[in-house]
């Protein structure tokens, strides 16, 4: 089946529960679903350039079997036959994963991270690899060594970052999920700056089996969509106890959908919403804060009640993640030295062909400024006579972070701040001054030192025209607990804007690209 432009736009644009209905009633198949996507990513990459590769052949292979699978009358599972995008921080079988370094330029790995076995055992074809900062470091997809990705709300301004593939191809209908990795902010940062929905689950919830290692204790993979409802499907696939991950928690999926669709009927009654006192005020854009207060009271007038929490130490969380995280980053990317796999330089002619300079010039080569910053800053951390002062010292105020969660918590259900200080800024705006550029994940960092789930919501357009950001932050293995005043506070502004929020965004790229591929004829 060929789609019309118009039949095609229409497709894209449904949410993925929306798409799963379609497949389970024999609308449409999973293959024309996928023709569909990859027509706007044809259509749309030029501008965007979300992903570093598609996997065309792949993901409609992925399409067919779902479809003999559903017509065989096998058991499949909701979203079988839905496709989805995967960050290139993720390790696919068969496919090129980069970590958007030039370090890694054409490892092909033997094996599957164990969130894409699980993509792949609930029938989910796999579109692409998206892009991102080189290993998730930053926070606007500048960094990455195959070129920026622009936003598709103004292509002069970022993503967010690290993962600004992910949520840039979910924001520009090239993919209707994606999977993110979170380590300060990454998937929700970008989800804030795109209008899309990005979730951090707890900490050892969803297996980091197979994920490439920018900071062990606070990495965290997790779902990017465009509704509430979508994420949390997704986040039942992935999640769940994994043996191969030592950090995996033993414990069973909290029941995320069922949440999710109790707070579409926007009933609050009995929920404790705590607003933390440290996590905005200052610094924050006006039209960001504007937004998020509204929605704090649109999810009191749904019943729910609003009380005012601190988190004392928040203000020490950025100086503690910049010490904690650069030194996990010095340790984790210490492997890559140019001995087993990925890229090798050679001393030239006349230098001594030692192991140690063979290692010194590939990692002058195949390592971005941004990359080098942060392991110069995580080795000094490390280094004898500096340890205690420095990494000692972040863990200390990590811990004291937690304390200030688990207080907070004990005052209410579910905490919430803006997600990001401000909305999409422009290209170069920031990255002569790192400071400026760290000070984006203010409010997501103490999340992550804290190990709690937390998920950014759109919560209506800021002055500028461009999409702000509401977080929701639950107790740890209790990510059920945000889903429901997320879904609920989407559902109320839903009604207030007349639609979704990337209703108001210009998608120029839809109304490009053939009627007729060639492969939809197949």
């Amino acid at each position: 089946m060929a789609f019309s432009t118009s039949e095609r736009n229409s497709l894209v644009r449904l949410s993925a529960a929306q798409m799963a209905k379609k497949l389970a009633d024999g609308e449409i198949s999973s293959r024309e679903l996928v023709d569909a996507h990859l027509d706007v990513i044809h259509a749309a990459e030029g501008d965007i350039h979300a992903f570093l590769r598609v996997s065309e052949d792949e993901a409609r292979r992925q399409a067919d079997e779902a479809d003999r699978r559903r017509a065989a009358g096998e058991d499949t599972g909701e979203l079988a036959g839905v496709p989805v995008a995967v960050k290139d921080m993720i390790v696919t079988k068969g496919i090129e994963t980069t970590a958007a370094s030039k370090i890694l330029q054409g490892w092909v790995p033997p094996y599957d991270a164990t969130v894409v076995e699980r993509l792949k055992k609930a029938g989910m074809p796999v579109l692409g690899k998206t892009n991102l900062d080189e290993f998730a470091q930053g926070s606007s997809t500048e960094h990455s060594a195959f070129g920026i990705t622009r936003n598709p709300w103004d292509t002069s301004r970022v993503p967010g970052g690290s993962g600004g593939g992910s949520a840039a191809a979910v924001a520009a209908f090239e993919a209707p999920l994606a999977l993110g990795t979170d380590t300060g902010g990454s998937i929700r940062q970008p989800g804030a700056l795109t209008g899309t929905v990005g979730v951090k689950p707890t900490y050892g919830g969803v297996s980091r089996f197979g994920a490439i290692a920018m900071a062990s204790s606070l990495d965290q993979i997790g779902p990017v969509s465009r509704t509430v409802l979508d994420a949390a499907l997704l986040q039942e696939i992935i999640g769940g106890y994994d043996p191969k991950d030592s950090t995996s928690i033993p414990k069973p999926v909290p029941a995320l959908a069922e949440q999710a669709r109790l707070g579409e009927r926007r009933d609050l009654k009995g929920v404790r919403i705590g607003l933390v006192r440290e996590l905005g005020g200052k610094g924050f854009q006006a039209g960001v804060e504007a937004r998020f207060n509204e929605g704090v009271e649109q999810l009191r007038a749904m019943g729910a009640e609003v009380v005012e929490v601190s988190l004392p130490h928040a203000e020490y969380a950025l100086a503690a993640y910049y010490v904690i995280m650069p030194s996990e980053v010095s340790s984790n990317l210490a492997r890559y030295d140019g001995m087993r796999y990925g890229l090798r330089v050679m001393p030239p002619e006349g230098e001594p062909q030692t192991a140690a300079n063979m290692m010194a010039y590939t990692r002058e080569a195949g390592f971005g400024d941004e990359v080098k910053r942060r392991i110069i800053l995580g080795t000094y951390a490390l280094s004898a006579g500096y340890y205690d002062a420095w990494y000692g010292s972040a863990q200390k105020v990590r811990t004291l972070i937690i304390e200030d969660f688990r207080k907070a918590f004990e005052q209410a259900d579910v905490l919430v701040s803006p997600t990001s200080p401000s909305t999409a800024f422009k290209f170069g705006e920031k990255m002569d001054n790192p400071m400026e550029m760290y000070i984006n994940d203010i409010a997501t960092i103490p999340a992550n030192l804290a190990g709690v789930p937390a998920m950014s919501v759109p919560c209506g357009l800021s002055d500028d025209g461009l999409p702000a950001g509401f977080q929701f932050i639950a107790p740890q293995m209790q990510d059920d607990k945000m889903y429901k005043p997320a879904a609920a506070l989407e559902s109320a502004l839903e009604e207030k804007w007349g639609g979704p929020v990337w209703k108001a965004m210009d998608a120029a790229w839809l109304n490009t690209g053939s009627d007729t591929r060639p492969e939809q004829a197949e």
